[in-house]
């Protein structure tokens, strides 16, 4: 059946989109493009199987595959085991697609694992080289002559666009993947690369892709990618519709999404399952053990670092998770030493260069925290947290402009977080631009805050600048917040509000509510002799023939200029404090 909601996408056979997934896997199996060939698989193995009758045949050959079937069969022989200049040396003069493809991408290996083996021994993971492959500048020849006389196939293509990448040549790269795209557009890897090159829904838009099912994946993929979650999760609920619901591609994404807009307990839920389903499963594991860190689970935590371990102990993912248990056990050493390790299994990997910053900083080493999330920046420009990361570590360094520029782009990209919004608004309090400090914690609240400081802080900027009533509303609207989320008394700035709330009602000579905050300060160990000392002024001062006189106070508004649509909020009558009471 055909999924609601998947414009111009034909999901109506999915026989025959099987079909095109085994197809393709096969070959990209040819090409040694092994990840583009488990990601069709993976997905072929969620759909029914095939009869006999319906299974796809094996790829025709040509009379030039035919010539180079020798030379191919030897080479790709070589190239399985990695001896890449060995399989490029007897592919040298094929002619077929196929062959010419497994010799460029030969060379473009040979040179990539030069470079990282050379960057590894001379620099260490966090020395900035310049280290280049050095066969790029050669490939792009080739292949932009090939490109030219329009000789490349849309695998050709691919390694055309990802060599373009690689050279920063970004616009021209984008161009190659998506005519990549239109003329293969089974083929993952073009779409994962254009996934990565692309900074926003903007640019998403100018984009002329194919209308194809796999557009729909492509989008579901850069929706989380670009943090627009909701939407990703609509489209990954429509291909689970369309047929895909036992994907564990599809699965995992829907996790990660759920990770990355913080809902830990759906991610682990789902996590959980996926690992019921594909016990084995490395990929997405290092985001898994991200999730159980800030839960602080830690024999969880161990059990899945001991389980990866067994199955492969060497692979990027497993390290992420062994650096995070160590984390969580205060071990920073140890766990910076095991995000190098994977960093030094493959330099782009981000999670890990993010996360080593982190341990620097925990360390205190503010200058290799500072190079551990440029490096994440330079491998990813979308990884909020490294932004942020920098952002934190120039703040230690009590740099506040460079603090404004990199939290800024975290807000960018994360415009919605009020983690973000909080950090920014201390730094233009630092700046004394008090103005924009409100409208970032009034906005921090509106979003939904998750560390429930933006109040607080917007409280304690009012009173400073002796804005007394929009600061007891702010603090009354904290409590109420604290309390109906039952964190009660365990919150460090509840006594806080409750002090500055029973000063504030007995400049207003409301007896009874200053009694009922001062009372409650007396709960709080920072706040029990002044709440104790409130208690006895408001008993003289009852005793001496002073009446409740509730004409004095003010009706309380929120100002205009930090409300979000400019317009004036309701009301808010005096604190209820039997709606409060533990």
């Amino acid at each position: 059946m055909a999924a609601a909601g998947l414009c111009g996408a034909d999901f109506s056979d999915l026989r025959e989109i099987k079909k095109q997934l085994l197809s393709v896997a096969e070959r990209s199996r040819e090409r040694g493009l092994q990840h583009s060939g488990k990601w069709a698989s993976e997905l072929a193995f969620a759909l029914e199987p095939l009869p006999l009758s319906e299974l796809p045949p094996p790829p025709a050959l040509s009379e030039e595959d035919a010539r180079d079937l020798d030379a191919y069969t030897l080479a790709k022989s070589y190239f399985d085991l990695k001896e890449y200049d060995r399989a490029a040396y007897f592919l040298r003069g094929c002619k077929s697609q196929k062959a010419y493809f497994l010799y460029m991408y030969s060379r473009y290996l040979s040179g990539e694992k030069k470079k990282d083996d050379e960057t590894v021994d001379s620099l260490g993971p966090l020395e900035k080289g310049q280290v280049k492959n050095e066969a790029l500048r050669e490939l792009r020849v080739e292949l932009s002559k090939k490109h030219k006389a329009r000789e490349l196939d849309g695998f050709g293509l691919y390694l055309y666009g990802v060599v373009l990448r690689k050279l920063d040549l970004v616009k021209e790269a984008i161009d190659v993947f998506v005519e990549a795209a239109h003329v293969l557009p089974l083929h993952w890897g073009a779409w994962l690369e254009l996934c990565n090159l692309i900074t926003d829904k903007e640019m998403l838009k100018f984009l002329s892709l194919p209308d194809t099912w796999m557009k729909e994946f492509f989008l579901a993929h850069i929706y989380t990618e670009l943090q627009l979650i909701e939407e990703a999760l609509q489209k990954y609920q429509s291909l689970i519709d369309a047929g895909f619901s036992k994907s564990t591609y599809i699965i995992s994404q829907i996790a990660v999404a759920y990770h990355n807009i913080r809902d830990i307990d759906k991610a682990l839920s789902i996590f959980n399952e996926l690992r019921k389903q594909d016990p084995y499963r490395i990929e997405n594991m290092d985001t898994f053990s991200n999730l159980l860190y800030v839960r602080s689970m830690k024999p969880e935590l161990s059990y899945l670092a001991h389980n990866l371990c067994e199955i492969d102990k060497y692979r990027v993912e497993t390290c992420c998770v062994i650096g995070n248990y160590y984390s969580l056990r205060s071990q920073h050493e140890k766990a910076a030493l095991y995000f190098q390790r994977a960093l030094k299994l493959n330099p782009r990997y981000l999670g890990a260069w993010t996360l080593m910053g982190h341990e620097y900083m925990e360390m205190k080493n503010t200058s290799a925290a500072i190079q551990a999330y440029r490096h994440a920046i330079e491998v990813n420009k979308r990884d909020y947290r490294a932004w942020y990361g920098l952002g934190q570590t120039y703040e230690i360094l009590k740099m506040p402009f460079y603090c404004l520029y990199y939290y800024r782009r975290a807000h960018q990209l994360r415009p919605n977080d009020s983690r973000m919004l909080v950090a920014l608004g201390e730094c233009y309090e630092k700046l004394n631009q008090l103005v924009e400090a409100k409208k970032c914690y009034w906005r921090a609240y509106a979003v939904g805050d998750v560390e429930k400081m933006a109040l607080v802080k917007l409280a304690k900027l009012h009173e400073q600048l002796n804005e007394s009533e929009q600061a007891a509303q702010c603090y009354i609207k904290y409590i109420q917040d604290i309390y109906s989320c039952g964190e009660i008394v365990e919150h460090l700035e509840v006594s806080t509000a409750f002090r500055y709330l029973a000063q504030y009602y007995f400049k207003c000579k409301l007896w009874d509510e200053a009694s009922a905050c001062a009372q409650k300060c007396c709960a709080f160990n920072d706040t029990r002799e002044e709440g104790k000392a409130l208690l006895r002024q408001i008993l003289q001062l009852r005793n001496q023939g002073e009446t409740s006189s509730t004409e004095i106070a003010s009706p309380f508004f929120l100002p205009a200029s930090l409300s979000a649509n400019s317009t004036p909020t309701r009301r808010v009558s005096p604190l209820n404090l039997s709606s409060v009471t533990p």
